[in-house]
């Protein structure tokens, strides 16, 4: 089929779904023949439709949102002695202009192979290392969004995508899925045995388990998001769980002179060039991280979706674009968000077999609703509802994905290895080392790096980790090793 014909061969290949045995066939039918336009005008229902099961994805991503941003805002506000009340605002904030300028634009119009723009999870950690080392919020997003651009428009992402194996793939999967997964059970019992009530944690996650059994026995999967949200709330609250809505309706303030001024929001003012000095190795090793981060939501699609859907699979180097574009705008309005691509969006999306753009409207509308009433957020951030959307919606599926990946020829090697090496320093480091090693066929398939050349073998895997060892080194990430610069140190 010509590029033009795909173009225009949606409505002229769909089909309603009474010409469909399943629904499922109907769904998968409806990735076959979209044809998204990049960076071009997408309209509903002439080049995409909606369903229902957009609402899953775009109701896991709102959630996922809002704990995202809290967490990043409360780490960059709580160590400059900023209220409770001005992270709700400023995460309220966040939400209108995720919503609204990116979201719903790019994502739900412009560009359908564009991921949503989302948040940078891994990064929350450094976050008070930025901050002692004197970063500003503004100086670190904008310097991620210039990197992250130059990233997208060269092409780099994607190259480096290519250069990483299934096995190397599944194995930072399976890592991220099951730390995942720990990490919410623990923080789940330690919200219930915060009140004395312990068993609450127990009852609310056995039942999940047998939820979530009975949704793969029935083919169902894709409904995990808001029946476990709507089992853990409603379970958690009738075992004597507290809980009450404090967030009031309201608009956030869009002005950013109130956000950077000296004595309102953020009352840092305006970033010196020194500020930038000290977040540029952060700023770095973000944009470094998004190469695995938007692999693993790639290739969650390729896992999940028919085949010759090839024109709805996400595009990274466009998603690298879209989520630069976010970081630099969001940041200069006011906002702290570090933008990455959206995995509570993306893989719930792939599991109900729908394509970008109808949830992305769906999620960009629930945004703006929560911003504006107030009280949703408070919800979505309750402890049982948070952490089971985030086993159901992302974690369970990463663990299973990673395993349908390191099931076929000698990638169990590889993924072996990026497990060891990411648990010993963290994934991006993993991820840098293992591709490094599988692609001079020290492991894995001993074939595969004898088609890459010598660039793909050792000349690009060996830039690339070299240069982040560096950074890795002079801010101090690696364990037991003090920072090699000493604006870096924490006293």
């Amino acid at each position: 089929m010509s590029e033009q014909n795909a173009k225009n061969s949606y409505l002229a290949q769909r089909k309603p779904r009474s010409e469909f045995a399943t629904r499922e066939e109907y769904l998968e039918h409806e990735l076959q023949v979209m044809a998204p336009r990049r960076w071009r005008p997408n309209l509903p229902f002439r080049d995409y439709n909606f369903e229902w099961e957009d609402w899953v994805p775009a109701m896991a991503a709102t959630i996922g949102k809002v704990v995202m941003v809290a967490a990043i805002v409360a780490a960059f506000a709580t160590p400059l002695g900023l209220s409770k009340e001005f992270i709700t605002e400023n995460v309220r904030f966040e939400l209108v202009i995720a919503a609204v300028l990116f979201v719903i634009l790019i994502s739900g119009f412009l560009n359908p192979r564009a991921n949503l723009a989302g948040t940078h999870g891994p990064l929350i950690a450094m976050i008070p290392l930025i901050v002692a080392a004197g970063g500003h919020p503004m100086a670190l997003g904008i310097m991620i969004g210039v990197l992250g651009f130059i990233l997208g428009i060269t092409k780099g992402g994607s190259l480096l995508t290519k250069l990483t194996s299934n096995g190397v793939a599944g194995g930072l999967l399976l890592y991220l899925g099951f730390i995942g997964v720990t990490s919410q059970v623990e923080r789940l019992f330690t919200w219930a045995e915060g009140f004395g009530h312990g068993y609450v944690a127990f009852v609310v996650l056995l039942l999940t388990i047998v939820m979530y059994a009975w949704l793969e026995h029935i083919s169902k999967r894709w409904l995990a998001v808001p029946l476990g949200c709507l089992l853990a709330g409603v379970v958690a609250f009738a075992l004597g769980a507290p809980f009450e809505f404090t967030t009031e309706p309201g608009f956030p303030i869009v002005d950013p002179t109130y956000w950077w001024g000296e004595d309102t929001g953020w009352q840092l003012g305006l970033p010196d060039f020194q500020a930038f000095l000290a977040v540029a190795p952060f700023a770095v090793l973000a944009v470094a991280m998004w190469s695995p981060d938007f692999l693993g939501h790639q290739v969650f699609q390729r896992l999940n979706y028919p085949k010759n859907s090839e024109r709805v699979i996400m595009n990274i180097d466009d998603t690298m674009i879209g989520a630069s574009a976010r970081q630099v705008v969001g940041t200069a309005l006011g906002g702290a968000n570090i933008a990455s691509s959206w995995g509570t969006y993306m893989v719930p999306a792939a599991i109900a077999k729908r394509p970008i753009p109808g949830g992305a409207i769906f999620t960009g509308i629930l945004c703006l609703v929560t911003a504006l009433l107030g009280f949703p957020m408070d919800l979505a951030v309750w402890p049982p509802v948070l952490s089971v959307a985030l086993i159901v919606g992302v974690f369970l599926p990463l663990l299973e994905a990673g395993m349908q990946m390191t099931r076929k020829g000698k990638t169990t090697e590889s993924a072996a290895v990026v497990i060891f090496a990411s648990s010993m320093v963290n994934p991006v480091f993993g991820w840098s080392l293992t591709v490094l090693l599988d692609n001079l066929g020290l492991i894995g398939c001993k074939e595969r790096g004898k088609e890459l050349g010598h660039t793909g073998r050792w000349i690009i895997p060996g830039i690339v980790f070299g240069v982040l060892c560096v950074i890795m080194l002079a801010i101090g990430m690696f364990p037991g090793i003090e920072p090699m610069v000493e604006a870096f140190r924490v006293e």
